[in-house]
């Protein structure tokens, strides 16, 4: 059963490009990395850097350690009813912790077939308006209000 935390990483270069991943069990569901934690007292930024590897290919601990930034934001969300059976009965919301990572202009991305099959960068607003989820849209924007 996956636990109803998790973590959500807005993947960006330095022209303000940011990647979209459409999930591969729901066409045209364009998203951010996004993750479950493992256990209950994995750490955010471990789990943040373990979903980006495993849905992106991009291994964190190869940039600079400052590359991936906890956004210090969360928020609580209704889970999607086609996802629930994948969390314990009754469990029915999630909460979500925001992060940040800026990656080298050049940086190449391998999928994780079974999770999702198509990425494209956009422009962030361009980007923030693709996604599937509100609260994605908004964790885009946000981050680049602040940068």
């Amino acid at each position: 059963m996956k636990i109803p935390i998790s973590v959500l990483v807005v993947i960006y270069k330095s022209n303000g490009e940011v990647l979209l991943i459409e999930r591969a069990d729901k066409a045209n569901f364009w998203q951010s990395v996004t993750g479950s934690l493992d256990s209950s007292d994995e750490d955010l930024s471990l789990a943040a850097a373990r979903e980006v590897h495993e849905e992106t290919g991009i291994d964190v601990k190869l940039l600079p350690s400052e590359s991936l930034q906890n956004m210090h934001h969360q928020i609580e969300y209704e889970i999607y009813p086609q996802w629930r059976h994948r969390y314990a009965p009754g469990v029915t919301r999630n909460t979500e912790h925001w992060f940040s990572l800026r990656v080298p202009d050049t940086t190449q991305i391998t999928l994780a077939p079974r999770e999702h099959v198509a990425y494209q960068w956009l422009p962030y607003a361009e980007a923030a308006k693709a996604c599937f989820s509100q609260s994605n849209g908004e964790a885009i924007l946000k981050l680049f209000s602040a940068v």
